[in-house]
């Protein structure tokens, strides 16, 4: 292969899909081909699709025709969410050359040797119902990242009633730890300073291994190891958060002070439909528990708006239920019908207009949990890992706070990948202005 072979990719949703890319392009880059942006010329695209909503579907398309209009004479290759949960979906879109699962993803890279127009998409899509294997991807320098992603885990069991996921990616499935904690110290190695588990349900981490183990087995190992930067976890489930994993992120030197759970809603009756496996109750209890034994901590929280079955009153609840809670942001979610789901056939689905209503009643509270976490931390001297991209809006450097705060610092110059003292000074928006000690740099 030689070095006139032109490729981009595009990538769309979760951490777990920018890690496959960030592989399949480094595998891309050690076969031969160059990198490109999506609007320079390509003889190849590869798109990274996600299916978690109605609208990640549709951007999905959207992207498949972009790159179609822009790159008429490249082959067109699809892969990710979408492509594994509805490839006759893309396979209509005129133009579309493969169509690949995520059992062939590591091998995109050797798909593409004799690169060829298909009369018809050549579809790669394996049945994910039967069991297989961990696909590792592996990644030596996440290019573009200060705090790079670790993909540990893929696959889901939960088959929460609103939720594609599990169908697009399969059963739960496991890293071994030994490559994990090689993986960790690789990357500590190459200089990063932060590194962050993801996987599709990371709190079912290694269960499905010979011998089992779990995410907190491996958390403890990587606490004993020498390796110099901080661990962060991705996404986990309210009822796979232990008093064990409590006391060791308390306590640790590595781990850092934040966790995001998933809440969906607080109403009880909502709860069930969804095939959630906890109570409100259950729920708050966990998040004062971290907030007692970790004062610093960082909490992020899952809502989905307009679940079928939300009456005005179960989402007064679940406002009322967040507005107490002692968590510090939101990300919330419209629901969205998706084929081949339970949600998707409940009656008393909830009108679009009554969706949004409810997403800007969630969005003002996820501004005053923001502010009211922030305003904690003013005036107070913080350690901020600063990152090696300026932020969009100012110019100026920026970073992320262990309890991930996001930080812009006064001043545009200055040394990067490091973890530098910085004092809080005051709330711009969603981030907060801060102020290095220079003397401690």
């Amino acid at each position: 292969m030689t070095n006139d072979k032109w490729y981009n990719i595009t990538t769309l949703g979760c951490k777990v899909n920018q890690y496959e890319s960030a592989s399949i392009m480094e595998q891309m880059n050690q076969a031969g081909w160059q990198s490109v942006p999506g609007n320079s010329p390509a003889d190849l695209c590869i798109i990274n699709s996600c299916t978690v909503t109605q609208k990640a579907s549709m951007q999905s398309r959207q992207t498949i025709r972009q790159a179609i209009k822009s790159h008429p004479n490249a082959v067109i290759i699809v892969t990710g969410c979408y492509a594994q949960a509805a490839p006759e979906e893309i396979a209509a879109i005129a133009g579309v050359d493969y169509i690949i699962g995520h059992y062939k993803k590591p091998q995109i890279a050797k798909i593409v040797r004799e690169l060829k127009h298909c009369e018809s998409p050549k579809v790669d899509v394996q049945d994910l119902k039967s069991s297989f294997p961990f696909q590792d991807m592996p990644l030596t320098n996440f290019a573009g990242r200060t705090r790079p992603f670790l993909k540990i885990q893929d696959g889901c069991d939960a088959f929460c009633s609103y939720c594609i996921v599990p169908y697009a990616r399969g059963r739960s499935r496991s890293l071994p730890p030994e490559i994990l904690l090689e993986r960790i110290k690789e990357m500590s190695g190459k200089g990063y300073r932060e590194v962050v588990l993801t996987g599709i349900h990371l709190g079912k981490y290694g269960l499905d291994l010979t011998p089992a183990t779990d995410l907190l087995q491996v958390l403890k190992r990587t606490e004993s190891s020498p390796v110099n930067l901080r661990i962060r976890l991705s996404s986990i489930e309210p009822t796979e958060i232990s008093d064990e994993l409590i006391d060791l992120i308390a306590n640790s030197g590595k781990i850092c002070h934040h966790l995001h759970i998933p809440l969906q809603s607080g109403d009880d009756e909502i709860l069930k439909r969804m095939n959630r496996r906890y109570s409100s109750r259950s729920y708050k209890d966990l998040i004062e528990k971290l907030a007692l034994r970790i004062p610093d901590i960082g909490i992020g929280v899952d809502i989905l708006a307009g679940f079928p079955g939300e009456s005005d009153g179960c989402f007064k609840n679940t406002v009322s239920f967040i507005r107490e809670l002692p968590v510090s942001y939101l990300h919330i979610f419209p629901f969205s019908r998706r084929s081949g789901t339970p949600a998707c056939e409940f009656g008393n689905q909830i009108p679009p207009e009554t969706i949004k209503k409810r997403r800007m009643a969630l969005k003002r509270l996820d501004e005053e949990k923001r502010k009211a976490f922030y305003n904690r931390f003013l005036g107070q001297e913080v350690s901020v890992l600063v990152e090696e991209t300026p932020d969009r809006m100012t110019g100026r450097l920026k970073g992320m706070t262990g309890n991930y705060i996001p930080v812009v610092l006064k001043g545009k110059t200055g040394r990067t990948n490091r973890l530098t003292p910085v004092k809080l000074i005051r709330i711009e928006g969603k981030k907060v202005l801060g102020q290095r000690d220079l003397c401690k740099t």
